[in-house]
């Protein structure tokens, strides 16, 4: 394993963490064993960034990593455990509902966090999106405060733009920035949100860095997800769009096959090529995709091997959005 710090300010990390919420939502049925064997297996490899969220299974995530960190508690100070609040569920739907980051809701999405997680301090809190009507310096200072009292040892943002980033790093700094990266997704990130973050001195945490499985090409057609997989809900899987996006999976796999290596090998060597502040957290719930995902790090791209990914995905060709119109709505902000 390699290792890169989130920002000027902010721990090391493991150059990929591992994203959980697909262990216990949204990509098909839950299966505590075998994550909690795919967790041992991450701390084995010398993996030590885990990211979950409050919002995942509405709390149920949170509670699953905090089950895995009981069984390590001696290891617990090697691991860099980040968390987010901010996403609020309906009651009676039991999805998504208001975004609140509040000044008196930061505090007590904390505690509920340290609580199910059963850890005394969160090592990264992010804001997980932003509610344009509560100003990002209310946000950020009652996280400081939170840092202040030792329940977080450092702050994240995610999704939110480059004004808002450079706004809340005056309150209190910033390591890391999380906000979806990838071949499929470059134009977010690329551009003004980087330079910021460069100039700012913050790190870029890569969510969905293999397009939420697309990259991988284990996805031949939708019928491939479960029914009860959201990503039947993502205009990228659509009928009408993923098989325009299956053909470029496709020119990234006959690159990667010159590389000599597996389409998401490739994709995530391309993202830490990218550069030494950018740390991928692919999601898997399964051991022999978190080794193979793992093994990325090992990979030296050369200049032609990336531009060969890049001219492989032309953003342009990418067909659908990354969000439901919904949840486009809370993003950017």
């Amino acid at each position: 394993m390699k290792y890169r710090t989130l920002g000027a300010n902010g721990p090391e990390v493991s150059a990929i963490g591992l994203g959980c919420m697909g262990m216990s939502v949204a990509y098909g049925v839950p299966d505590e064993e075998e994550s909690q064997h795919t967790l041992d297996r991450a701390y084995e490899t010398g993996l030590t960034f885990l990211d979950t969220a409050d919002a995942y299974g509405q709390g149920a995530n949170e509670e699953l990593v905090g089950r895995w960190l009981r069984r390590h508690a001696r290891e617990r100070d090697r691991m860099v455990v980040a968390t987010k609040f901010g996403l609020r569920h309906d009651a009676s739907t039991g999805r998504v509902g208001d975004v609140d980051t509040s000044a008196d809701y930061v505090p007590v999405a904390c505690r509920a966090s340290l609580r199910r997680l059963g850890v005394e301090h969160i090592d990264l809190y992010y804001a997980h999106r932003r509610d344009p009507a509560t100003p990002v310096e209310e946000t950020v200072g009652a996280m400081s405060r939170l840092v202040a009292a030792g329940l977080v040892r450092h702050i994240g943002l995610s999704e939110v733009s480059a004004a808002t980033l450079r706004t809340a790093h005056a309150v209190h700094p910033i390591s890391a920035v999380q906000v979806e990266y990838s071949l499929f997704t470059r134009g977010v990130v690329e551009g003004e949100l980087l330079a910021t973050c460069r100039d700012l001195g913050i790190a870029v945490v890569a969510y969905s860095p293999l397009g939420r499985g697309m990259l991988t090409g284990a996805v031949s057609s939708r019928g491939d997800l479960d029914p009860d997989d959201n990503r039947r809900r993502w205009p990228r899987f659509a009928d009408e769009n993923i098989q325009r996006n299956l053909v470029l999976v496709q020119a990234v796999r006959e690159v990667a096959e010159r590389i000599g290596c597996s389409p998401a090998q490739a994709a995530l060597a391309w993202l830490l090529a990218e550069g030494d502040d950018i740390v991928p957290i692919p999601g898997t719930k399964r051991r022999r995709y978190l080794e193979e995902n793992v093994a990325a790090v090992a990979l030296s791209l050369t200049e032609a091997d990336r531009e060969l990914l890049r001219r492989a995905v032309p953003e342009e060709a990418v067909a659908g959005e990354r969000y439901p119109e919904s949840a486009l709505k809370r993003l950017g902000h």
